[in-house]
């Protein structure tokens, strides 16, 4: 039986309620197509997918402060800004790198869940209850992560959202491109109708699936993998081992125009080649 969807009304803003309400501290402006838009859309949702209990601003703020933690000692240990500029850079990175680990374990995490998910709202519906009670059960028995997220799409259906527009964001809100088979089974549910509980059951058998291909996959390519990660980090140990020999090394290699032009061809070629490391390695292990 198809379900109407319901019409909402916009809320007018009022000042009263404006301490309640929680400021968009986003870099994203919404617009598409220029550089600095994907940059900024992809740092939020770095930190959204996160599930970490920071902003932006507090991201950037890290990121800037590690490159004056890592740049700043060697500036004034060698007085060579080149160095410190490397080490600044390296420094900058690495709150990026830890967000983005603690954004892929939730994201496993999450893929891990979801067959456990699938199979008890399939449970729930088995024994006569519509949709949105089945959902709901499920998500208040559903522990974190994937519970925090199906208790958000629970609130919003408590303020008057019908439940396939309450779950449509959370594939982008989670990063996990899976969970838009369990909204379109929603969605599909709500509008046509039809056996909800073999569609369910399914999708459970389709992510088990799919999780066990992952993990075959990345036991097949570990070796590659770690041969990658070494070639990454090889040229930074090269310039560490010479420079620990001649504190000097950089600048004499500065000095010359072959030796210039060599240094940057060698830094603009190993950032492709990490930007296309790192590509390769996401599709692999893409959820």
């Amino acid at each position: 039986m198809s379900v109407p969807a319901k019409v909402l009304q916009s809320i007018e803003r009022r000042p009263e309620f404006a301490d309640i309400l929680r400021e968009d501290e986003g870099f994203s402006t919404g617009e598409q197509g220029t550089a600095e838009s994907a940059v900024n859309n992809w740092f939020d949702k770095l930190v959204q997918q996160s599930g970490l209990d920071i902003t932006g601003p507090v991201l950037l703020g890290l990121c800037m402060f590690m490159a004056i933690f890592f740049g700043g000692p060697v500036f004034l240990l060698l007085d060579m800004p080149l160095p410190a500029l490397v080490f600044a850079m390296v420094g900058a990175i690495v709150p990026l790198v830890v967000v983005s680990f603690f954004r892929s374990r939730r994201q496993s995490q999450i893929m891990e869940q979801l067959p456990l998910v699938a199979e008890e709202m399939a449970r729930f519906a088995r024994t006569g209850r519509n949709l949105e009670d089945a959902f709901t059960a499920v998500a208040l028995d559903t522990p974190a992560p994937l519970g925090k997220e199906l208790l958000t799409c629970v609130r919003r259906t408590e303020m008057g959202l019908d439940i396939a527009s309450a779950v449509k964001d959370l594939p982008e809100t989670t990063g996990v491109s899976t969970l838009a088979m369990l909204t379109s089974a929603i969605g599909v549910n709500q509008e046509t109708g039809g056996d909800l509980i073999q569609v369910l059951e399914r999708l459970s058998t389709a992510v088990r699936d799919r999780l066990h291909f992952v993990s075959r996959q990345r036991s097949a390519t570990i070796s590659s993998r770690l041969v990658a990660g070494m070639m990454l980090l090889i040229p930074f140990f090269v310039i560490g081992f010479f420079m620990s020999r001649d504190v000097n090394y950089m600048n004499q290699l500065l000095s010359s125009e072959s030796g210039r032009y060599s240094f940057w061809t060698g830094v603009v070629l190993q950032v492709l080649g990490a930007l296309i490391v790192v590509r390769i390695l996401r599709r692999t292990s893409r959820f």
